[in-house]
C-alpha cells in the first residue's frame, strides 16, 4: 500500500519508518524543511533506540519526504500525526491539525477512489466529530469517497519501535465497514507475524480509549507514590510492598515502582485533557484531579529530604538525570524541571548530567552548568539528585568519594545503597 503520514515528529516519524519497514510506500510530510532533508538523509530528527536504522535502511527506498500535499491523492491512506499542545487550562490545542486535516481533504478532494484519513494524534472523542470530521469533509468539498478513522498510539519514548513491533493490542475505530477493512489491509504484515488483539470501534470510543489507557496507568503510577509516601512514613521498604502486590494478577508489578513521579509528552497531556474535557461536561474527575496532585508533589518531597541533610541555600547540587525517561533526549515535562526549579529558587548551585538530553535543557536552563559525565557532576557537590533511572546510575560507586558531602536522593531506586554516602528516597 501507499501510506502518506502528515507531521514527522516523535510520532509521525516513528510509524513512518515502521510502516516502511512493513513493506509499505510511505511518504513524511511536513512543514519543516530541515527535518525533510534529515529524513530523507535517512537520519532521525529524535533519540528513539532502533529507529535511525530503519530509516538508514528505508529512506530513498520505500521512505520519502517531502512538504508538499502531492502525494496524498495517490495513496491508499493518509495518517495524521500532528501535535496537540496543551492549552493553559489544560485542554489542547487542535488548530495545527485541524489545518492538516483540511489540507487533506482539499488533497484527496477530486479522488474517485476511496481514501482513508486516519487520526493517529491523540485527540479528546468530542473534537473528532465537531472538529476534525468537519475539517476533513470541508476540505474534500463533501467527496463520499473520503473517510475519516482514529488508530490511536500506544508508544513508549525509548521503546517506540518495539512497541509498534510488538503491541499488544491495535484498535481500529472507523465509521464504515470500508474504513475497518482498510485499516485491517495497512496492518496486515504486522499482524501475520504478531497475535495483537484487534478492538474494531467507532473512532470516539477509539480516542477514549487511549485516555483511558493513559489515565489508569497515571493514576496508578499516583497510587504506589501514595502508598510509597506512607511507606517512607513507617519506615518501611514500598518496593517491598509493592512486589508482594505485584503478584496479585488483578494488579500486576507493571507501573508499580514509586519514585519522582511521571512526566513526558502523554501522561501529563492526556490526563489535563481528559479532566478539561470533562469539566466541559460540568464533571469534576475527583480521582484523576487527585492523581495529578500527588504526582505534582513528588519532585517537592525529594527536596524536603536533601534539605534534612543539605542546606541548600549557596550548596552545589547535582542533578543526574535530565530527560523524562531513559533512552530519550525528551525532557517535556521532565520532573528534573521542578527540581531545578526548586533549588534554584532555595539558592543552590545546580551542576546537571544526562547522557542525551542536556542540550535540550540548556535551552530551558541556559544558565545553570552542565557536564559531560556523572562523575564530574559529582564532584565537589554538597548532594545529589537522581531523577532519571539510566542504567549508567545503577553503576555509580567511586564516583561518589569526589563529593564534598555524600548525600544522595534516589527518585528513580537506581543508585545501589553503599557504606560512605547518605542514601534517601523519596518513598521508600
Amino acid at each position: 500500500m501507499h501510506i502518506t503520514v502528515i507531521g514527522s515528529g516523535y510520532v509521525g516519524t516513528t510509524i513512518a519508518a515502521c510502516f516502511a519497514d512493513l513493506g509499505h510506500d510511505v511518504t513524511a510530510i511536513d512543514i519543516d524543511e530541515e527535518i525533510v532533508e534529515t529524513l530523507n538523509d535517512g537520519r532521525s530528527p529524535i533519540t528513539e533506540p532502533g529507529l535511525e536504522n530503519l530509516l538508514e535502511a528505508h529512506a530513498g527506498n520505500r521512505l520519502e519526504a517531502t512538504t508538499a500535499y502531492d502525494a496524498v491523492p495517490e495513496s491508499d491512506v493518509t495518517f495524521l500525526a500532528i501535535g496537540t499542545p496543551s492549552n493553559d487550562d489544560g485542554s489542547i490545542d487542535l488548530g495545527a491539525l485541524e489545518a492538516a486535516a483540511e489540507a487533506t481533504g482539499e488533497a484527496v478532494a477530486d479522488k474517485d477512489e476511496r481514501h482513508l484519513v486516519v487520526i493517529k494524534s491523540t485527540v479528546t472523542p468530542p473534537s473528532i466529530e465537531t472538529v476534525l470530521e468537519p475539517a476533513v469533509h470541508r476540505g474534500a468539498d463533501e467527496n463520499e469517497n473520503i473517510g475519516v478513522g482514529m488508530n490511536p498510539e500506544f508508544l513508549r519514548e525509548g521503546s517506540a519501535v518495539s512497541d509498534f513491533m510488538h503491541p499488544d493490542k491495535l484498535v481500529f475505530g472507523a465509521s464504515s465497514e470500508w474504513g475497518t477493512d482498510r485499516l485491517h489491509a495497512v496492518f496486515e504484515p504486522l499482524l501475520e507475524d504478531h497475535d495483537a488483539h484487534v478492538v474494531e470501534t467507532d473512532p470516539q470510543t477509539a480516542a477514549m480509549i487511549k485516555y483511558a489507557n493513559n489515565a489508569f496507568l497515571a493514576s496508578k503510577i499516583s497510587l504506589v507514590n501514595d502508598l510509597g509516601n506512607i511507606c517512607k512514613e513507617f519506615d518501611l521498604d514500598a518496593y517491598e510492598v509493592m512486589d508482594a502486590i505485584g503478584i496479585d494478577d488483578r494488579i500486576s508489578e507493571q507501573f508499580l515502582r514509586s519514585g519522582v513521579g511521571w512526566g513526558g509528552s502523554c501522561f501529563p497531556k492526556d490526563v489535563n485533557a481528559i479532566i478539561a474535557a470533562a469539566q466541559d461536561e460540568d464533571y469534576e474527575p475527583a480521582l484523576l484531579e487527585a492523581a495529578v496532585e500527588v504526582n505534582e508533589r513528588q519532585p517537592a518531597r525529594m527536596l524536603e529530604f536533601l534539605s534534612k541533610h543539605v542546606d541548600l541555600e549557596g550548596a552545589r547540587i547535582a542533578v543526574l538525570g535530565l530527560a523524562f525517561k531513559p533512552k530519550t533526549d525528551d525532557i517535556r515535562n521532565s520532573r528534573a524541571i521542578p527540581v531545578i526549579e526548586e533549588l534554584r529558587d532555595q539558592g543552590a548551585d545546580v551542576v546537571a548530567y544526562d547522557p542525551v538530553a542536556i542540550e535540550p535543557m540548556r535551552d530551558r536552563f541556559p544558565e545553570i552548568e552542565y557536564t559531560t559525565t556523572a562523575a564530574e557532576a559529582l564532584d565537589g557537590s554538597d548532594g545529589a539528585a537522581v531523577v532519571t533511572d539510566w542504567d549508567e546510575f545503577a553503576t555509580l560507586d567511586e564516583e561518589f568519594d569526589s563529593m564534598a558531602e555524600p548525600v544522595v536522593v534516589d527518585g528513580r531506586r537506581i543508585v545501589q545503597r553503599q557504606d560512605g554516602i547518605t542514601y534517601e528516597g523519596i518513598t521508600w
